[in-house]
Parts: structure tokens; sequence; C-alpha cells
């Protein structure tokens, strides 16, 4: 029997409240320092998305795994589609819209779906980065 801890939260605009939850999550499932504040950052920028740019309405759930942590951020209106995740790029004189670009560098895999509930943004993230894992470097 395994046992398996999740978190599940409506999206609101109360981020700090989910960045602490998310925080205390990851910990929880063995994060290394680096890789928690990844994860607080990516899942603060997918939710800031579905404020600033969905529906404003959605649920994030956060589950361990046996490599990690996977993250889905589900945004009721469904906007988020894969041509934003392409079009994703730096611009150094914008003062914001880096989200999706970040959370593209930061996580170890991403996968968008267009799902009957709205666009479900998957987002994974090893225990720790691949040049921290000494078995990877072995």
């Amino acid at each position: 029997m395994t046992l398996q801890f999740e978190l599940q939260c409506p999206i609101s605009t109360d981020l700090a409240l989910i960045r602490d939850l998310v925080r205390v999550h990851g910990r929880h499932c063995g994060l290394s320092d680096d890789r928690l504040e990844d994860l607080v950052v990516v899942v603060n920028e997918a939710v800031t998305n579905v404020l600033d740019h969905g529906g404003r309405t959605g649920m994030v759930t956060s589950r361990d795994t046996r490599d990690g942590v996977v993250v889905e951020v589900l945004d009721v209106a469904g906007r988020l589609t894969r041509a934003h995740l392409a079009a994703a790029r730096l611009d150094p004189t914008a003062s914001h819209g880096y989200g999706l670009w970040v959370i593209q560098h930061l996580c170890d895999e991403i996968v968008l779906e267009q799902t009957a509930l709205g666009s479900l943004l998957t987002m994974c993230l090893r225990r720790r980065r691949a040049e921290e894992d000494p078995a990877r470097s072995a």
C-alpha cells in the first residue's frame, strides 16, 4: 500500500495562501530547496495567468510522485493554448509577460490539454535538478 499526499485548492486572488500551501506540500514531498522555490514560482505564474488572462477560476492540484511533484492548474475558461506556450519569449523591454517562459524553463516537463473542464496545464518537477542528482551524473 502506498500513501500519496495530494493538495487541492481552488484558484483565488489570495496568491500568498496558494504559494504557502504549495510550499508546504513540496516540502512534504521531499523537494530540494531549489526545486521547492521553482515549484512555488511556477504555480504562482500559472495561477496568475488564470487570474489575469483566463477565467479567474479553476483548481490547483499537486501530487507526490515517485520522482517528484506533479501540479495541475485548471483554468475553466480554457483560454491557454499550445500556441501561447510556443510564443513565450523573454522581452527585456517588457515589465511583465514572462510567466509561460519561466514555467517552461523551470519545469522538467509540461503538458497542456484542452479538456471538457477547460485548459489543464500539468507541470512536473523532479525532486532535484538534473545537475544536482548524483545518480544522473554517475
